[in-house]
């Protein structure tokens, strides 16, 4: 036999494998080296593939995929710099924990380390930021190999999502020719070799530990459950179950999934940075514990009041190990799946309706800030009241993802609990601003009727993913909070050193965006009014293809619209608590 039969069988066993473990979708960057892989992949009608240019676009694009559905997605590509394009999304994959099957191709053994072209050493090339690394054998059709080849492709798919999701490298040495043939017989027909079973169940506490920590809950009145951003659908219903029996509020980051759904609401707390901005009610609102479930909430102004009362217990609950808890305080561990936890809990807890004292008070200071922001005016559009009006006009259904630096911190801010079905998705595993749109563009081609916030550094930074949308006519809306450069330095203390602040933070683009959409044949529009944004946003969400609705702002004004505002709240909250 041949070796372009080898191969083939090879490979088929491998893509075939990574189907039948629920692999949907694959995308491929071009490349010569990776020639056996994408040509296969593209025979496979299982698997759908999506074929992006640029593999730094290609990696994010993936990972805005995986995010929607939760399920890993593969990524192909060449060797030498196409995979190192690849290494930032990886990065924000780990932290984020989202599963993603990395598939290089390298040149053989007998070419590496001796100058040969388009070679680098591949062999763990992304370090300590994947689950697993494997270095596959080159290709044969020998029936162990075959098995072999199954099973490393049952093991990646199970690596990539077990426990706590993440990426997967195989780096695949091929030897020329690289075509493969697909005139052989029965190609996609059954192979003897069998994939692997793999059963997994959720992780449970033990009775002495439920009833040890159920009954510290019923001793401690005043505590404070927090939902940090996470993924996991059923924790919405069980975690407002455990806090309305508890009497005690829910502090929500907007990327928990608990400020929207048809789940009970009347613990949930949205406003909590604006109420942490007052030091005063900081001070006041001491708890006797937190729960923490999902990773650490947006808000600094929260790390600023776990910080302040360091003696405070805190239960951080993780469904496995990697725990991330990074103020190193008076911490205990839970490893148990989040919402199996509080169903266990609320048989043992004790209801007692005497502590209903410490919610009220969390709910009057929320309905006072959320009152107070929802009727927030500006003179002209800000970055604030475009981002309300935005989040207000998401439909049920709807999915937002929010870009990093100010827009996910003005969601935090307005984006208030609603009955609507609305999935928030953000890259908040390293929270960096390269990747933004692919991601969001990820999710719309996972069939999510996607509305992006986004600013236009982060914009800028992947423009190019736009012929993405324009390929696959990815029908999205994005919004394009413009203060010409990096907003978000004007609220830290660097734009106090006015010497160089334009120069290193403030960064202006001066760019008109119209023409970079017009290039990608999108619909773009520029917004002066609020009535204009609100009309803008009900058509886009008509068309089948890209939105582009640029808001312009000053970064000036914006700081200080924002900073009236909270101080002006902070200080109605503390009058409040004054009287109560």
């Amino acid at each position: 036999m041949n070796y372009t039969e080898q191969l083939t069988r090879y490979i088929v066993n491998f893509i075939d494998e990574l189907a039948l473990s629920g692999l949907e979708d694959v995308v491929i960057s071009p490349g010569s080296r990776s020639t056996p892989l994408a040509v296969l992949f593209a025979e496979n009608e299982k698997i759908k593939d999506w074929i992006v240019i640029d593999e730094r676009s290609a990696a994010y694009f993936a990972l805005g995929i995986a995010q929607a559905k939760k399920r890993p997605v593969a990524l192909v590509c060449t060797s030498g710099t196409a995979a190192a394009n690849y290494f930032p999304a990886v990065i924000e994959a780990y932290y984020n924990r989202v599963p993603l099957v990395v598939l290089t191709a390298d040149r053989p053994h007998e070419l590496r380390n001796v100058g040969a072209n388009q070679t680098i050493d591949q062999i763990g090339m992304y370090g300590d930021f994947v689950k697993l690394f494997l270095e596959m054998a080159p290709p044969s059709d020998e029936a162990e190999m075959l098995k072999y080849v199954r099973n490393r492709a049952f093991r990646v798919m199970q690596a990539a999502s077990e426990a706590n999701p993440g990426p997967v490298h195989v780096n695949f040495p091929f030897r020329e020719p690289l075509m493969p043939d697909l005139s052989l017989a029965k190609l996609w027909s059954k192979n003897e070799s069998r994939r692997a079973e793999f059963f997994s169940g959720k992780k449970r506490l033990g009775e002495a530990d439920l009833h040890s920590l159920s009954k510290f809950l019923s001793n401690h009145p005043n505590g404070l459950i927090v939902c940090g951003p996470q993924v996991d659908d059923d924790l919405a219903e069980s975690v407002t179950a455990l806090s309305e029996m508890l009497n005690i509020p829910v502090l929500a980051d907007p990327l928990s999934q608990l400020r929207a759904g048809k789940h009970g609401k009347r613990t949930i707390i949205a406003t909590y940075d604006t109420i942490f901005r007052s030091e005063v009610l900081r001070n006041r609102l001491k708890p006797d514990f937190i729960i923490r479930f999902g990773a650490m909430p947006i808000s600094k102004h929260y790390m600023f009041y776990v910080n302040e009362h360091a003696d405070v217990p805190q239960f951080v609950v993780e469904n496995h190990d990697m725990v991330r808890e990074p103020t190193n305080h008076k911490s205990h561990y839970i490893i148990a799946d989040g919402a199996q936890l509080c169903k266990d809990l609320l048989p043992l807890v004790d209801a007692d309706q005497g502590h209903a004292d410490w919610l009220n008070v969390w709910i009057e200071l929320e309905t006072i800030a959320k009152n107070r922001l929802n009727e927030a005016k500006s003179p002209t559009l800000t970055e604030g009241t475009a981002v309300r009006e935005v989040v207000r006009q998401l439909r049920s259904g709807d999915c937002v993802f929010v870009a990093n630096s100010m827009p996910i911190r003005d969601v935090d801010t307005f984006f208030m609990p609603t009955e609507k079905q609305i999935s928030v998705y953000a890259n908040r595993g390293v929270s960096g601003i390269d990747g933004t749109l692919s991601s969001a563009l990820g999710v719309a081609a996972a069939g999510k009727r996607v509305t992006l916030i986004i600013g236009d550094l982060s914009f800028y930074h992947d423009l190019n993913s736009l012929f993405i949308a324009m390929r696959y006519r990815l029908p999205i809306t994005i919004v394009l909070l413009n203060n010409n450069g990096g907003g978000i330095f004007s609220f830290l203390p660097q734009a106090k050193e006015e010497k160089h602040f334009e120069h290193l933070f403030g960064t202006p683009l001066d760019i008109d965006f119209r023409h970079a959409v017009d290039m990608y044949r999108g619909t773009y529009e520029l917004v002066k009014t609020k009535e204009r944004l609100l009309d803008a946003l009900a058509e886009s969400y008509e068309r089948e293809t890209f939105t582009v609705i640029e808001v312009r702002t000053d970064r000036n004004e914006n700081v200080a619209w924002h900073r009236e505002l909270w101080n002006e709240i902070a200080k109605r909250l503390e009058e409040h608590a004054k009287l109560h």
